[in-house]
């Protein structure tokens, strides 16, 4: 196949890794989050970076899984609640703030919860390699099992807010209790599982009222399994952002005095179109392929493993054959330019996670591994990378 990323001209034109819209930690992403909200209610050791927001008695975060910015701006008519609130006409913050790198569940989950960049916390994709064991770990699923608390050592926010005397809870599907990503993340206080998005919204409310302080986190899923599965302009997205719109409006009006609501997202999402100019498939691509032992992430953020000695070579190859579709850096040229976070924020044990090569996308364009990803590879719906429609997601605010 003729390569999309060979426009017909002598040297294409790599991206210049400058251009890469960097995510904004320390003073506007999801990390910054919890800190911002836990520093208001008086837990030591918490920073308030967000500056927009007021400290609050109460605070609840409501996480809609795959609700990027830009796909709630396009949508006003099936969201008119949550709309009304990006313009902040209930008094309240809306504004977008950035996931961070790259844009996906389990690194932004691992964010929020523990108020750490990925530099730190150490969950930098949706699958990396674990250096002591050479494997790929896909760190959503936790396969193959490795020690949570080793993975991820640094304790929630909602452990120290719980340990500050905080009323500390989350409300979620009762699926996710006792996974290892909830364990290193989302734990903190007591976990509270309701199959019903309704009964959480109430329990949520419930929860909140039982502290003088309190700190509730409730969460839902769903809208992200219909763009992924049929796009982010489908139908059946439609009708689930409906659906939400209403889940918040019903929170809303439970919400007892003193009370600041966040609606916010894990990452947004593009649809890539079903043709080979957009659906660049490594595993039929020998250029891409050549000198690399593990293909990480996901395909707009991919973490590309090396065989030893290969880097330079995956690098320039890598670089030649995407670099006018792709941001395309080396480790550490992602780790200076503040991609995963704070550069002296790195942890000596998340540096070997991260690729060899780090690929995140610019264009529509996205690259699949057929055989060995081929449920990944069939989504419509994407993201990960750090354009706008991945890498912006509300933060829409209402106090009681």
């Amino acid at each position: 196949m003729i390569h999309p990323a060979w426009p017909d001209q002598e040297e294409p034109a790599p991206l210049a890794l400058d251009s890469a819209p960097v995510p904004q930690y320390g003073r506007g992403s999801l990390a910054d989050l919890l800190p911002t909200l836990a520093a208001g209610q008086g837990v030591t050791g918490m920073t308030a970076a967000i500056a927009e927001l007021t400290p609050a008695d109460r605070n609840c975060v409501f996480l809609i899984d795959g609700l990027g910015w830009e796909q709630l701006a396009a949508h006003p008519d099936e969201a008119p609640f949550l709309t009304s609130l990006m313009g902040s006409s209930r008094g309240g913050t809306g504004l977008p703030i950035t996931a961070g790198f790259p844009a996906t569940t389990a690194t932004s989950l691992a964010s929020v919860g523990t108020g750490l960049p990925p530099a730190k916390h150490g969950l930098p994709g949706y699958t990396a390699r674990n250096p002591e064991t050479g494997e790929l770990m896909n760190q959503l699923r936790w396969k193959p099992w490795t020690s949570p608390r080793v993975w991820q050592p640094y304790p929630t926010v909602f452990q120290l807010a719980d340990e500050a005397g905080v009323h500390t809870a989350q409300v979620s599907s009762p699926a996710f209790e006792e996974t290892p990503l909830t364990k290193i993340a989302l734990s903190g206080g007591t976990f509270h599982g309701r199959l019903s998005a309704e009964d959480r919204m109430d329990l949520a409310a419930e929860q909140l009222a039982a502290g003088d302080r309190s700190l509730v986190y409730t969460y839902y899923s769903e809208l992200d399994g219909k763009g992924h599965r049929f796009g982010v302009d489908s139908d059946a997205w439609r009708g689930q952002l409906m659906y939400v719109d209403r889940l918040v409006q019903r929170l809303v009006e439970q919400l007892p005095p003193r009370t600041a609501l966040y609606v916010t997202a894990d990452h947004g999402m593009i649809d890539i179109p079903f043709d080979e100019q957009s659906r660049i498939d490594f595993d039929e691509d020998w250029e891409l392929r050549a000198g690399v032992a593990l293909l990480g992430g996901e395909g707009r953020a991919r973490h590309v493993y090396a065989v030893p000695g290969a880097e330079s070579d995956v690098l320039t190859v890598w670089r030649e054959v995407l670099g006018e579709q792709f941001w395309v850096a080396s480790r550490d040229e992602a780790i200076e330019a503040g991609w995963f976070g704070r550069p002296d924020e790195l942890d000596e044990r998340v540096y070997g996670r991260i690729g060899d090569v780090v690929a995140a996308a610019h264009d529509d364009v996205v690259i699949t591994a057929s055989v060995n990803e081929p449920n990944e590879s069939a989504m419509a719906g994407m993201h990960g990378s750090m354009t706008p429609a991945e890498q912006l997601v509300p933060l829409l605010e209402v106090r009681s």
